[in-house]
């Protein structure tokens, strides 16, 4: 025991002055020398009491070691009721390392010889240090020092099993509080009793053990309402909220009142499902039982009327809450933002400061959402200047936040800043990085911030990274990275569930690997509709219509019902293999069958199906039909098929509405151009450019990217700048002689420039396309399959071109442009000359 080197101070002699047993001066002389005969003749009693006293009133650190130092000079410390005071008190002043060091001496072998050891007293000295230790978190220490107190003799009471068990509520821990259970169950036979048996539901409830949880509540011979209202708040955390009611009916039945907690979380089911005829039912009871001046209560009701998408009844209980501190204002500003009106949100967060109510992090965290959401990067800097002056940073959902507000708002660079800054980050900031990356499109950026994370900072990667980083695999046509994805889920022992297996579905389909993405769908246990809905979007993209068809009747068959996405993915797919009766068919079929009111996107998949199909006259009869008015991607649809067919007047036509509703997209103009200039109208050909230039619309050049060895390359027409831009010329030049032998002929047609035919031909020679392929000849090994992606539609001489060469070089060539994927093999194409 170290010896205190302090002396009482003026407040410390002002505290003993106030002291509630009476102590004369000669008396206190008498304690500053232990050694004198007073101290022997007083009774031990009063000066327990005197320091216990002494020990309640003090208010600091400083006084705490003050009389402590005065305890050690009388031997005072060695009476266990002084001992468990100081105990507390260091504890209360977060210093656990004194107090485990008044502990050891008092629980040591020399404390028994000056005084007796008392059982009784003693366990309250071993739980006042095992609740000093869990009121700091230490779980390591308080299981710890609950082994050594069974070691020692000594039998634990209800209280230190309520301690311990508090200590075992964490997943991490959770094995401890298992044997701590058998230890209640198999030596004292306490799990009878209501404390230990609660604080038992209390460990598997927060440990997610709701199985565990139940078997313990269901033994209870007694229950209280703490009892119910753990179980209850179990079924609500793990999302079982008609459970959660149900145990309210029976705890009611049962005769147990519910008290103003139970009513909180009874309430938070009914905001988990929705139920709001039931919330209102319990808002009733609420004003019935007086529980509505409770503190937590208003706020619960805001949190379940926005839950249900019933704000409007949300803002009347705020309206009505007299006295609105940080939680009852930290609700409505949350409600508003979770539910679209980010604005609203805003409004009143300005209304509390006006009120001078300090926000707390939860608070920040829904202002912070609001600005995220409806991208006000203004309001946004604003409030992060606020959390930087509040010292707000620190807290890691508060600096996440921020960090995905600039990344949302494209402001990426500032999000990459503060993420090299943090000093602590956890698996949602590396998120906030990837998936921002992803959004704005720098999906090579965000492979590369998770290799970082997975590779070089060992952290594990949770579900929002994986299918945000095979996201970017998708966009990138990264096959091999996505494979090492795929493998890396694997090994980590990722369970594939709906999420992360529609994402590996997505990928492998939009990477050109069809069959393996239909392998990852047949090994999943449960499929979902997002599932079926990515395979048949998959389908429809490498033009297998009539898979897809398939694929959607034994979705059906099964009892998983179609939403709008299905419909859009099966549209599509019809539309890519000419199924005009099928697609007539599933579009009647959404409306009458699944009552689904056809969006946009739908209107737009007919459109495209009848224009594709050669049925314009159809599709413009079709589009006058709609109840909707047309937009750009329905007139997109029609001008795309005026291309294809070769119909200036209609293509004419479109275009004007096209340019009326989006004069700045250059695609429109481009279309237009090449519809004149594939007639020979080159006269309205310059005239359409001149009307882009004009506007200082550039068109987007045709560039084709392909993976070898997990390195991208990518390549524009006539691109010259590649290192082996020898290698690859030469190569086409020998193919185009071999094409040539077999009876191809350049289809100059494609080329949109007025020039001769020579230079036609040549131009032709060196799409970005072809110049892909060359390279992909020569970087990968004899019989090895070539993968390019377009971006771009893929102009019908390449499309020819590539037939050729693959018959010529016997390899598969797979090209994914704009709209589908085509499997070149063997001199044919898997469209059948139909895209």
């Amino acid at each position: 025991m170290p010896t205190f080197h302090l002396r009482c101070n003026k407040s410390l002699h002002s505290l003993f002055k106030y002291r509630t047993i009476h102590m004369n001066s000669s008396l206190y002389r008498s304690l500053n020398s232990p050694s004198t005969p007073a101290f022997y003749k007083l009774q031990h009693s009063n000066i327990e009491d005197y320091y216990y006293s002494a020990l309640h009133r003090c208010k600091t650190i400083k006084q705490l070691l003050g009389i402590h130092a005065q305890v050690n000079k009388i031997g005072v410390n060695q009476r266990i009721s002084v001992a468990i005071k100081l105990v507390n008190k260091y504890a209360e002043y977060r210093n656990v390392e004194n107090a485990r060091l008044v502990f050891d001496r008092m629980s040591g072998n020399n404390a028994c010889q000056v005084f007796e050891k008392m059982s009784e007293h003693n366990i309250l000295l071993w739980n006042a240090m095992l609740a000093g230790y869990a009121s700091h978190g230490l779980s390591e220490e308080t299981i710890t020092l609950y082994y050594q107190m069974q070691i020692e003799g000594m039998s634990p009471d209800e209280f230190t099993f309520s301690i311990v068990l508090k200590v075992c509520a964490s997943p991490l821990v959770l094995q401890e509080g298992k044997k701590i259970h058998s230890h209640i169950v198999k030596k004292m036979g306490l799990e009878s009793g209501v404390v230990v048996a609660t604080g038992l539901v209390d460990m598997y409830v927060k440990c997610g053990s709701i199985e565990d949880a139940q078997q313990v509540f269901d033994k209870m011979p007694e229950r209280n309402v703490v009892s119910w209202t753990a179980m209850l708040r179990g079924y609500v955390q793990n999302g079982q909220g008609i459970e959660a009611l149900k145990m309210f009916n029976q705890m009611q039945l049962g005769e147990e009142i519910p008290n103003s907690f139970t009513t909180v979380n009874v309430l938070a089911a009914c905001g988990q499902l929705g139920y709001l005829h039931q919330g209102k039912w319990i808002h009733a009871y609420v004003i019935r039982s007086g529980f509505e001046s409770d503190c937590f209560i208003g706020p619960a009701l805001i949190n379940m009327y926005a839950n249900c998408n019933s704000i409007f009844d949300g803002c009347q209980m705020f309206d009505k809450i007299s006295k609105r501190d940080v939680f009852s204002w930290t609700s409505i500003i949350g409600a508003c933002a979770q539910n679209g009106y980010a604005h609203e949100a805003l409004a009143n967060f300005k209304d509390m400061q006006l009120q001078s109510i300090n926000p707390n992090s939860v608070t920040l965290l829904s202002v912070i959402m609001a600005c995220t959401n409806i991208g006000n990067l203004t309001y946004g800097r604003c409030v992060h200047g606020y959390v930087l002056r509040r010292g707000f940073q620190a807290d890691e959902s508060v600096g996440n936040s921020v960090l995905t507000m600039y990344a949302k708002c494209h402001t990426i660079e500032v999000a990459s800043t503060l993420f090299q800054k943090m000093a602590r980050r956890n698996v949602v900031s590396w998120n906030a990085m990837i998936t921002g990356y992803t959004q704005i499109g720098y999906h090579n950026d965000a492979l590369t911030i998770f290799h970082q994370m997975v590779e070089l900072e060992n952290m594990k990667p949770d579900q929002v990274t994986v299918v945000s980083a095979l996201s970017s695999c998708s966009h990138l046509g990264a096959l091999q990275k996505g494979k090492w994805i795929h493998e890396y889920i694997i090994r980590s022992g990722f369970a594939i569930d709906v999420f992360i297996g529609a994402a590996l579905i997505d990928m492998y389909a939009k990477c050109g690997s069809i069959d393996i993405a239909h392998q990852v769908f047949q090994k999943m246990c449960k499929k979902n509709v997002v599932v079926w809905s990515a395979l048949i979007a998959g389908y429809g993209m490498h033009g297998h219509g009539h898979s897809a068809l398939a694929l959607f009747a034994e979705m059906k068959q099964l009892g998983t019902k179609p939403n709008h996405a299905t419909f859009i993915s099966i549209l599509s797919a019809c539309s890519h293999a000419g199924l005009v009766e099928e697609g007539w068919y599933c579009f009647h079929s959404m409306q009458q069958d699944y009552c689904i009111a056809p969006m946009m996107k739908h209107y737009a998949c007919m459109v495209d199906l009848l224009g594709r199909a050669g049925h314009l006259d159809e599709a413009q009869d079709f589009i006058k039909r709609m109840p909707l008015e047309p937009d750009s991607s329905i007139w997109g649809a029609l001008l795309a098929a005026c291309k294809i067919h070769s119909n200036i007047v209609l293509g004419q036509h479109v275009a004007g509405h096209l340019l009326n509703l989006n004069p700045e997209d250059p695609g429109y103009y481009v279309l237009l151009s090449n519809i004149y200039a594939a007639a020979g109208k080159w006269e309205n050909v310059e005239r359409v450019r001149s009307l882009m230039k004009d506007s200082g619309l550039k068109k987007t050049p045709g560039c084709s990217v392909i993976e070898v060895k997990n390195n991208i390359h990518s390549f524009l027409t006539g691109d010259r700048s590649h290192p082996q831009s020898k290698k690859i010329y030469a190569t086409l030049q020998s193919l185009a002689g071999q094409m040539e032998d077999l009876g191809y002929v350049p289809d100059t047609n494609v080329v949109l420039h007025d020039v001769d035919e020579e230079m036609k031909e040549h131009l032709l020679l060196y799409h970005s396309e072809k110049l892909a392929i060359a390279f992909g000849l020569i970087s990968t090994c004899a019989g090895a399959s070539i993968q390019i992606r377009k971006n771009l539609r893929v102009c019908s001489d390449c499309h020819t071109a590539t037939k050729f060469i693959s018959r010529i070089v016997r390899r598969e060539i797979i090209v994914r442009d704009a709209n589908r994927f085509h499997h070149f093999k063997d001199g044919l194409c898997s469209c059948g000359d139909y895209w």
